[in-house]
């Protein structure tokens, strides 16, 4: 019994060490997630730097788990956020692996405890905390986008009308302005010099981005083209229906939030303000309830 219990813990010390070993040693991971590593570095913050290296091991497993249709649909959301703060399907994945494995630590924490609504909430921590960020990305970007794109539209058709052509004159203005939409435009601009056709990269703009605005602004450029009318009016009629969508959406949120605000002031203020009146009143009569209830 006792060379039984020497030999478990003799193996326990080699395998302590063992772990320590591979634990200290540095991994080898494939060129692709080496590369996922290194892409954004210097973009993201220290923490999420360190949590893509904790989790990048395990990576491809979860690339396996969720399959190459849905892969390909949060490529694209991933694009559609811009890559935040280098954010790549790779580093997606290595997050959902690190912050699943601490939700899944959290719950079984809770449940030992027998705190369900805790547990429930590390669960959906672990699942959805991932995905709220690089929603609220995708969300971010596409109002930066739809905010910026009518005045970008109105200086580049003050620009083409000024004798510069329309590639050059989308580079330029492009350049000034900055910010995300000038991403999305340097890099159709790129695609055209690459080869691709103008109507192929701005087609694969619109894919980039989830924006009826963008959607709408492809549209329009590609049927004036088609249509041969001057590009200049396009711009400009495309600028106008883009601020007349915009006051439409304003009213059409500006009657949405009117039935919220009554039922707000009908559900909280009114009883409030009335507890507030009566109470007033009472304590300024100075009635004695002793007297009336009998006391």
């Amino acid at each position: 019994m006792a060379l039984l219990l020497a030999s478990v813990a003799g193996l326990c010390v080699l395998g302590a060490f063992h772990g320590i070993r591979l634990y200290r040693s540095e991994a080898r991971l494939p060129a692709d997630l080496q590369l996922a590593l290194e892409i954004g570095a210097t973009r993201t913050t220290a923490v999420g730097s360190l949590i893509d290296r904790m989790g990048i091991r395990w990576a491809p497993t979860v690339l396996r788990l969720m399959g190459p249709k849905r892969v390909a649909r949060k490529r694209q959301q991933i694009d559609r956020a811009g890559n935040p703060a280098g954010l790549t399907i790779d580093r997606y994945a290595a997050r959902r692996a690190v912050y699943g494995l601490l939700g899944a630590i959290g719950a079984l924490v809770m449940l030992s405890n027998a705190q369900l609504v805790f547990a429930a909430l590390m669960v959906a921590f672990g699942l959805f905390w991932v995905e709220v960020g690089l929603w609220s990305a995708v969300r971010s970007r596409r109002n930066h986008i739809e905010s910026v794109l009518p005045d970008f539209l109105d200086v580049l058709a003050v620009v083409v009308s000024a004798g510069l052509g329309f590639r050059q004159a989308l580079e330029r203005v492009a350049d000034r302005y900055g910010g995300a939409w000038s991403d999305e435009v340097h890099i159709a601009l790129r695609q055209m010099d690459m080869g691709v056709s103008r109507r192929e990269a701005f087609d694969a703009l619109r894919q980039r981005n989830d924006s009826e605005q963008v959607a709408q602004f492809v549209t329009a450029l590609q049927q004036g083209e088609e249509l041969g009318s001057p590009i200049v009016d396009t711009l400009i009629q495309i600028a106008d229906d883009m601020r007349r969508t915009d006051a439409q959406n304003a009213r059409r949120k500006a009657a949405k939030a009117v039935p919220k605000a009554t039922l707000a002031v009908t559900t909280f203020l009114l009883p409030g303000t009335m507890i507030l009146v009566v109470s007033g009143f009472v304590y300024g009569a100075d009635i004695d309830f002793g007297q009336l209830l009998g006391g």
